[in-house]
C-alpha cells in the first residue's frame, strides 16, 4: 500500500513545477500554455550555460550536475545520432513526485525534453514510465496532443526497485531485462541502441523547462545561494495529508512535517529506502536542502520523507524494508545475490534481541559495501545501518526484552507484488535437518546451530525461481515447498 493520493499536491513558496494544479486536475495542451509560456529553441551552449549558471542537478537521487551530462552528450553529437531519455521509472516505493508529474503536468516534462532534444539534435526522445500505470496513459495522451508520435516514444517497463538505474534503465528499453549491466557504461556514451543519450529523470527536465521560461536570474530569486530554485518531495507515512509538497531549499524540514500534519514519533526517513532515518530530534533540526540534510546526518535522495510514527516498532519497519530490498537485487554478484540477504536476517536479529545483534548487522554492511556491482547495496547497508543509530533507545529495548512491545504497522510503503507472495515455506512436522536446501539456495535458506533451516522472510525473486523450485523437488523429506505469505 501507498499512503498517496495524485490529487494532493501542496507547496511551501512559490508554485513553479506544480503551477495550475491548485486550479486543474490535469494540465492539456491549452491549459498547460494558460500557466506556463511556449519555449523557444535554445542552443545546445545556452542550455549547459543557463544550468551550469543555477548549478541545476539531477532529481533522482545523485545530484549529478545536469551540464556536465549535457556536455558529454552534446561532445558526441558531432559523430553520432543521439537519444534523450527521460527516466520517469522511480521503482522506490515511497515516491510519488515523478509520477505525479507525468500525470498531472506532462507537457512540462515534455518542454524540458524536446528543450533537450532540439539542442543536441536528437534522433527521438523516450518516455521510459511503469508500465499499466496513470502515468504512462496521461503522457501518451500528451505526445497524440502535440501530435509528436514520430520523434517521441513512450516505453512501458516493468516497475522494480532497480529499474531506475541508469543501466537498467536502457536495457530495459532497448528490449532486454530491466536488470543493471553489471559493469559501468556511461549513458552518454552508449545509451538507447548504442547511441549517446541524455538520460536524467522526470522531476530534472520538467526543472530545464522552467529554467529555461524563467531565465537564471529569476530562477534562482528562491532557494539558496548553493541551491537555487524549488524541489519535489514526497511527503507519506504517519501523516494527515500525504502530498507531494514543492519547497524552496533552506526551509526547515518542520515547516513540511507540519504541513502535513505528521506524526513524527520515533524518526523521519529521508531520501527513501536508500537513504537514511533521522530521530525526532535530528529531523525537527534539519534544513530541507542536500547540504541541510547532510549536515542531519542524512541523504535528501529523492526527495522522499516518510514519518514513522510512534504506534509502529522501528526495527521491525526496517526489517519489513530490508527484505524487500534483499528480494529486489539484481542477483548479479554476491554482495547482492549473498550479502544482502545476510543483512537482512541480521537486521532480522537484532530486532528478535540477539546479544550483539548490532554487532552482527554491522559486519553484514561491511560485508556489501562498495563492493557490489552497482548502487544497490551500498544504498541498502546506508538504510540498515541508519536504523541502529536513530533507534539506539530501540535497539536497547529489543536487547533487554526481545521486543519493544509495539506491533509492525507497515507504515512504510512497499508494493504488492507476486514476488513479495511467493516463498519458502517449511513443513516443520517432515523436516529433518538435512541442510541440502541451504546449500542450493543460500541466498533463502541458512542453517541453525541445531542444522536446521532459518529462511528468510522475503519473495523468491525471478532469478532465483529455478534453484528454489529445484530445492523443493530434492528435499529429502518433502519438507520444502513453495507457497503463499
Amino acid at each position: 500500500m501507498i499512503p498517496y493520493r495524485v490529487s494532493q499536491v501542496r507547496q511551501l513558496g512559490p508554485a513553479r513545477l506544480t503551477a495550475g494544479l491548485g486550479e486543474h486536475r490535469r494540465l492539456d495542451l491549452n491549459t498547460h500554455y494558460t500557466v506556463h509560456d511556449q519555449l523557444s529553441g535554445e542552443t545546445v551552449d545556452s542550455l549547459i550555460s543557463m544550468a551550469e549558471e543555477v548549478d541545476l542537478r539531477g532529481r533522482g537521487g545523485a545530484a549529478f550536475p545536469f551540464a556536465r551530462k549535457l556536455r558529454a552528450v552534446a561532445a558526441r553529437a558531432r559523430d553520432s545520432e543521439t537519444v534523450v531519455l527521460v527516466n520517469a521509472a522511480e521503482g522506490e516505493p515511497a515516491s510519488m513526485k515523478d509520477k505525479m508529474l507525468l500525470t498531472r503536468a506532462p507537457h512540462l516534462v515534455l518542454e524540458g525534453a524536446l528543450l533537450a532534444a532540439s539542442a543536441l539534435n536528437a534522433r527521438e526522445v523516450v518516455v521510459a514510465v511503469a508500465a499499466g500505470e496513470l502515468a504512462e496513459s496521461s503522457v501518451t495522451a500528451a505526445v497524440v496532443e502535440r501530435g509528436l508520435g514520430g520523434c517521441v516514444r513512450v516505453v512501458g517497463i516493468q516497475e522494480r526497485f532497480i529499474s531506475g538505474e541508469g543501466g537498467a534503465l536502457v536495457r530495459a528499453v532497448n528490449g532486454e531485462a530491466g536488470m543493471p549491466p553489471g559493469r559501468k557504461t556511461r549513458s552518454s556514451d552508449s545509451g538507447v541502441y548504442g547511441r549517446p543519450t541524455l538520460l536524467s529523470n522526470t522531476e530534472t527536465f520538467a526543472q530545464l523547462a522552467v529554467l529555461a521560461e524563467l531565465g537564471p536570474q529569476e530562477y534562482a530569486s528562491v532557494g539558496t545561494v548553493q541551491e537555487p530554485g524549488t524541489i519535489l518531495l514526497t511527503v507519506g507515512g504517519s501523516v494527515v495529508f500525504p502530498a507531494v509538497v514543492e519547497v524552496t531549499p533552506g526551509i526547515p524540514l518542520a515547516a513540511v512535517l507540519d504541513l502535513c500534519e505528521a506524526t513524527v514519533g520515533d524518526g523521519v526517513l529521508l531520501g527513501g529506502y536508500h537513504g537514511k532515518w533521522l530521530s525526532a530530534a535530528d529531523a525537527y533540526g534539519a534544513i530541507v536542502s542536500r547540504r541541510g540534510a547532510s549536515d542531519a546526518g542524512g541523504e535528501l535522495g529523492a526527495g522522499i520523507v516518510v514519518a514513522l510514527g510512534g504506534e509502529t516498532c522501528p526495527l521491525g519497519e526496517t526489517v519489513r524494508v530490508a527484505n524487500y530490498l534483499a528480494a529486489q537485487s539484481a542477483g548479479q554478484c554476491g554482495p547482492c545475490r549473498l550479502g544482502l540477504p545476510d543483512l537482512a536476517r541480521a537486521m532480522a536479529e537484532l530486532a528478535d534481541g540477539a546479544p550483539g545483534g548490532s554487532d552482527l548487522v554491522r559486519r553484514a554492511a561491511t560485508a556489501v559495501r562498495g563492493r557490489g556491482a552497482c548502487f544497490h547495496p551500498d544504498g541498502t547497508a546506508r538504510f540498515v545501518l541508519s536504523a541502529i543509530e536513530a533507534f539506539a533507545d530501540d535497539v536497547e529495548e529489543h536487547r533487554i526484552h526481545g521486543t519493544c512491545g509495539r506491533p509492525v504497522r507497515e507504515v512504510l510503503p512497499l508494493p504488492m507484488t507476486d514476488e513479495s507472495e511467493v516463498r519458502l515455506v517449511v513443513d516443520w512436522t517432515r523436516c529433518q535437518g538435512h541442510g541440502l536446501c541451504a546449500h542450493l539456495v543460500p541466498e533463502l535458506v541458512k542453517l541453525d546451530h541445531h542444522g536446521y533451516p532459518v529462511l528468510m522472510d522475503s519473495g523468491i525473486p525471478s532469478w532465483l525461481s529455478g534453484e528454489a523450485q529445484k530445492a523443493v523437488e530434492m528435499c529429502p523429506a518433502l519438507a520444502l515447498r513453495i507457497g503463499a505469505k
